[in-house]
This record gives structure tokens, sequence and C-alpha cells, in this order.
């Protein structure tokens, strides 16, 4: 996708305060110390740690240990005229990825890597967490700005949530931001309602009944019956789901047999399902049996399902997007701009606080193919052009001046 777009060769940043611009050096900084110490989900003791010490550096208010290794930070502004509380949220966990950059910031532990940007994430959030705190005689109201564990797995906004992060005091709304190599920097991907897709996940076993592969009558063959599931599968979007509405149905693993001769008694699939439209929960689970359940009745096999729901579809409130897109074409400043059509299949936990309060989600261009900065997230090579930091803390600070006049 990057490379439809124009190489980001300059980016005007003049509409960034100079507070701001003045701040990149340390954002860089933050996010290169993050990037060497990467850590998975639930297990982030050294990003929060780290965390941790830079607010209680600023004199910023925090709670720490929140769902295992969570922070959730409040500043109150000078002008608390209102009410009224914003949230911002930042993810802070890596992935199971051996890196292959051969960078000075390279990951210093085997096999963990920021390969999403979460190491970028944290940086503008402790970046605007700094930036509200120097400042807040420009701003009323209290931003919430949440330091979340383990969005890529199991997922760490429920738990936050489950343990009272928008409560004492209410958050009314929330926004969040993730680097996207899929946009050029310069770039805003931004609109309102279904911006990433629900995922749920199931395996299944077909129990048939092995023989040899010359004697197919004395089997049940496994293997037939799960290449016939598998195109099965592909009906219920083509011909079950409203072709107005997107969705999709993959199955990314599928392991049978031992030998070429020998018909294999069991098949073991893994798949995933994605879809915008939050009405479609619970219809896939039901479908998806019901070809199973049909296809091994039909063959004298048996089967063992497991469904499970991973995260609803991330839905960005009109008002807030609207506020999100307004601010953006204040700060960027290129050919392309906002980009509304950046819907994606890929997912997000950022849902669960959406479905609580209302909120945005928004994609900020960090590609920059002229520096070999366009791998795609979740690649060994992935990195991103850190101009986007700045970019980031602007476009959050605008946000939060701006929603507090508009409640006033």
């Amino acid at each position: 996708m990057v490379s439809t777009f124009p190489n980001p060769s300059s980016v005007d940043l003049s509409r960034i305060r100079l507070p701001i611009r003045s701040l990149q050096p340390q954002l860089v900084e933050w996010r290169r110390r993050l990037h060497q110490q990467p850590e998975l989900g639930f297990q982030e003791k050294l990003t929060a740690e780290f965390v941790s010490q830079k607010l209680q550096e600023w004199g910023i208010e925090h709670q720490t240990g929140i769902a295992h290794t969570g922070i959730v930070a409040t500043i109150k502004g000078n002008k608390l005229t209102t009410p009224q509380v914003l949230a911002i949220r930042a993810d802070m966990d890596a992935l199971p990825i051996q890196e292959l950059n051969e960078v000075p910031y390279k990951s210093q532990h085997d096999g963990v890597m920021h390969a999403c940007g979460h190491d970028g994430h944290t940086a503008i959030a402790l970046g605007t967490a700094y930036y509200l705190q120097q400042h807040r005689q420009d701003f009323s109201g209290v931003v919430k700005i949440i330091f979340q564990p383990a969005e890529e797995s199991p997922g760490g906004a429920k738990p936050m949530i489950e343990a009272g992060v928008l409560k004492n005091p209410d958050v009314e709304a929330i926004i969040g931001l993730h680097l996207w190599n899929n946009l050029p920097l310069g770039t805003v991907g931004v609109r309102a309602g279904a911006l990433m897709a629900a995922v749920e996940c199931f395996n299944c076993t077909i129990l048939g009944k092995g023989g040899h592969g010359a004697l197919p009558h004395q089997t049940v063959d496994s293997v037939v019956v799960a290449a016939q599931i598998v195109n099965a599968l592909q009906t219920i979007v083509a011909r079950n789901v409203n072709p107005i509405d997107s969705a999709v149905v993959t199955v990314g693993e599928l392991h049978a047999g031992t030998k070429r001769n020998v018909i294999a008694d069991t098949a073991r699939m893994s798949a995933t399902v994605r879809y915008f439209n939050p009405s479609l929960k619970d219809f896939f689970k039901q479908r998806v049996e019901q070809i199973i359940a049909g296809i091994c009745h039909s063959h004298g096999a048996n089967y063992d399902l497991e469904y499970w729901s991973l995260y609803p579809p991330v839905i960005n409130d009109t008002k807030i997007a609207e506020l999100v897109r307004s601010v953006a074409e204040e700060v960027v400043e290129t050919p392309i701009g906002i980009v509304p059509e950046c819907q994606t299949m890929a997912a997000e936990d950022m849902s669960f606080f959406l479905e609580e309060v209302p909120g945005c989600y928004f994609f900020l261009g960090s590609a920059n193919p002229t520096k070999d900065l366009a791998y795609p997230h979740h690649h060994p090579r992935f990195d991103f052009d850190e101009t986007a930091l700045a970019m980031g803390v602007e476009i959050f600070v605008r946000c939060v001046e701006k929603y507090f006049v508009l409640c006033h």
C-alpha cells in the first residue's frame, strides 16, 4: 500500500509548536531505549518502570500495576472550569519476533522485537504527558493517559477497564493512535465508524479413521474432510454475508498425516474470522460449526471445535473522529494529508475502550521508503520514520486543547 503514495521527501514541521519540536530528540531517545528492551504482553516490567520513572520525575500523579503492568497518569489543567475527562491510550508490548535490523538501537532481547510501533506509541504518550504537565495553564479539564500492556495478545484493554481505569474520575471520551507503515510520513488516516475489524478464532480437529492409502474404503479420510471444510468455509462470506459488509475467513494452519501411503485419522486446522459489522457477532460461530458438523456427518467423521472471540471491531465516534480530523488538518501539510479510506481487517483491543466511551482511534503515517523504512508491521525488519513522533505529540496536545474548548 505504501508504494501507491508519493515518497515523503520533505514534511513541513512548521505547524508543530517549538516546544514539541524541541522535544523531538528526547522522543527519539525514549523510543530507542524502549526498542532495545522489548517485552511481551503482561511482562512489560522494564517498560513500566521506565514510564513510571519519567512520570515521577515530572511530578505527574500516576498509578502502576494495573492489570499487571499497566499505568494510568492523571494531569489536571489549571483552568479546571469543566468536569470533562479525556483519555489518551498507548500500548506498550512487543512481539515474539527476532529482529533483523542492524541499527544501534536493535533489540537486546533475543526473539522479542517492537515490530509494530508500540515503542513509538509509548514515547508519544510520554511526550504528551510531559508537555501537558508543563503547560497545564493552557487547558481545562482532566487528561488520563493510559499505558496499556498486552495489546498483541491476549489483550490488556479489557482487564484495565475491569480494574477501573475509566473511573474516578470518569472518562467521557478517549483517543489513541497507531503508527502506520501502510501510510507514508505526513499523512493521517482517520474516519468515523468502523476502522479496524473484529477478530474471532477457532481450532478444529477432524476425527476420522486412519488406514492404508491403498484401502480408502476401510477409512474415514480426515484430509479429504478437512479439505472440503476449508473450501466450504469460504462460502460463508461469499453466500451468507451481505456483499456490502466486508468479512474474511482465513484458515492459516492445516496439519495432517505422517506418510504418503497412510490415510490420516486426524486433521487439525486453525483459523481467524474478521468483520466490521457488529451485528455479525455470534453469526460466524454458528455458521462455522454448521458447516463443519454437516461435512463431518456426511463422511462419518467427528470433530472437536474450539471457537472464541478475541476483539470486537474498532468503531469510531462521529464527533470525536471529526475532532481528530480537524486537528490533523491543522498539523499535517502534505499533498495527501488526511486519508479517510483507511480501513483494515487488522484488529485492535482499543475496541474495548470504544465500547465503553465515545472516542477515535487513528493512523499516523510513519513509512518512508526513501530511508528504507517501509517494511510492514510484524516484519522482522519493521522500523518507522521517527519524525512521526513529534507529529503524534502535537496531534494529541491539540486534541486535548480543542476538546476542552468544545466542552466548555
